[in-house]
């Protein structure tokens, strides 16, 4: 069984007639707007959960070492969960954004 041809294309951008000053103004535009805002979320969380497996994955290989040697994965997967999720956008970024050392530390990296 091969791939169907017949497939919608996504847009990965954002729609451009969206107004957030006025998000009522243009109700196509709106709707475009949501549904790509959700498409977003499920991406994230998707890779969280893909992240969660690998995670999974590393502790039943390595055994008693898994705290060492999973220590990179265990970092990415819990980057990934932050703000990840429904009903967290009105939250304070202090609360589930990333964490100020985290942030810190890349930038002194680049």
């Amino acid at each position: 069984m091969g791939r169907k041809k017949g497939l919608p294309e996504f847009e990965e951008t954002a729609p451009d007639g969206f107004d957030p000053a006025h998000p009522y103004k243009d109700p196509v535009a709106m709707m475009e707007m949501r549904e790509h805002i959700v498409r977003e979320k499920w991406i994230q969380i998707e890779k969280a959960k893909i992240m969660r497996e690998k995670v999974k994955w590393c502790y039943r290989v390595e055994g008693v070492n898994h705290y060492q040697k999973c220590r990179h994965l265990v970092q990415q997967y819990l980057d990934s969960t932050r703000g990840v999720g429904w009903g967290k956008d009105h939250r304070p970024m202090s609360l589930h954004g990333p964490k100020p050392e985290a942030v810190e530390v890349e930038a002194e990296a680049e």
